[in-house]
């Protein structure tokens, strides 16, 4: 698993080889204006300077401005109980997230864990340099709130209780389970900890994703829960799509035809992924409970005899057929030894950084970890 700053790190780079100030960030768009075919748009942004292009990609996640304005929807507005907002549903889960260095007796051989308990799961990552990041996802309500949305020692003034030990809180909702998990959080410094109500929308399938000069992608148009780690993937082929698509367009006339094409190419693929995702996490919600076991009597419900049942159904069945379907996608066609090539490579590589890591830790303590995607999201429009 690649930690989502390293890789745009990476395509950072890319975009700086083509032009050294390809991006530009700092101000947020707050509105447009779209001038019709062939005239491209205005674009205002949060600093009050405006900008001409001949298109608009909303790519400004979940809270989108630019959807907000194609879709007519207030932006952020929520309703009393916070279940709806923007247009998005809350999906029945909160998530407490956080990272560590930690050198696992399983380290080197298992890259992603998810540990399963009724109305929650945990899970583990490997982001490379010795650190993983973990996820505590909780069924509680919206508005639940225990920690700030950003890594790095954010302030926690706005929490009802800024004092509170979050990696204490988390254990204790977490009794019983493996001591895999307990390791994990006791390595984790508290200030580390973040905090986000999942939501995601409803697939697009009655409304285009472009509005004349003007698309969305990524987050601003399908937001999905991250029980199979498809939400950047799928922004990522949006891109790819949307270049294929965009690279013989000659005339700003032609436009608004390709941003049209774009969208049809993408719905039904995007559409699966989103009730892919969406399905995973209402059965942990609604059908999962500790199975049944004839070496203990923790499992004894309905649900647990039916969790007992359905586990080599997931096991051989679903999970098999939904990982082969999302990644039938190869637009590049066969890449042939490239991939077991970069492979070995990474390996070496991996282990080198990662012992470092795990030394330079043993000499100097845990360090509260960087700005996290969240928090860069919040910081990047």
């Amino acid at each position: 698993v690649i930690d989502r700053p390293d890789l745009q790190a990476i395509l950072i780079e890319e975009c700086k080889k083509l032009k050294p100030d390809f991006i530009q960030n700092g101000a947020g768009v707050e509105s447009y204006v779209d001038h019709g075919r062939g005239k491209g748009v205005t674009v205002k942004l949060a600093n009050g300077e405006t900008a001409e292009a001949d298109m608009l990609v909303g790519s400004d996640g979940i809270w989108s401005a630019v959807r907000a304005q194609m879709y007519g929807e207030e932006i952020k507005k929520s309703n009393g109980n916070l279940k709806r907002r923007q247009g998005c549903t809350y999906s029945g889960y909160t998530v407490f997230a956080g990272e560590t260095i930690i050198k696992t007796p399983d380290y080197y051989e298992t890259g992603y864990k998810v540990y399963i308990g009724p109305k929650r799961y945990f899970v583990t990552s490997d982001v490379g340099d010795g650190r993983i990041q973990w996820y505590a996802f909780f069924a509680l309500p919206p508005g639940s709130k225990k920690a700030p949305s950003g890594w790095g020692g954010s302030e926690r003034d706005e929490q009802d209780d800024p004092s509170e030990n979050l990696v204490d809180y988390i254990k204790s909702l977490h009794e019983g389970w493996s001591s895999e998990v307990f390791d994990i959080l006791d390595a984790t410094p508290p200030a580390s900890v973040e905090q986000r109500d999942l939501y995601d929308r409803s697939p697009e399938l009655l409304r285009s994703w472009a509005d004349g000069n003007v698309v969305l992608m990524g987050d601003a148009v399908h937001p999905m829960m991250p029980n199979l780690g498809q939400g950047g993937c799928q922004a990522i082929e949006d891109a790819y799509v949307l270049t294929e698509t965009l690279i013989n367009v000659k005339s700003t006339e032609k436009v608004q035809d390709a941003l049209q094409d774009f969208y049809k190419k993408r719905i039904v693929r995007v559409t699966i992924v989103q009730f892919l995702s969406r399905l995973a996490s209402d059965l942990i919600i609604n059908a999962f409970d500790t199975p049944w076991s004839p070496h203990d009597d923790l499992g004894t419900s309905w649900k647990s005899y039916l969790t007992f049942f359905w586990k080599p159904l997931l096991q051989y069945v679903i999970f098999p057929g939904q990982f082969a379907y999302l990644y039938s996608y190869h637009p590049t066609g066969n890449m042939n030894n490239i991939p077991k090539e970069l492979e070995e490579k990474w390996k070496i590589e991996h282990f080198k950084t990662s012992e470092e890591a795990f030394a330079r830790v043993a000499e100097t303590g845990q360090v509260t970890a960087g700005p996290s995607f969240f928090a860069t999201e919040q910081k990047t429009p």
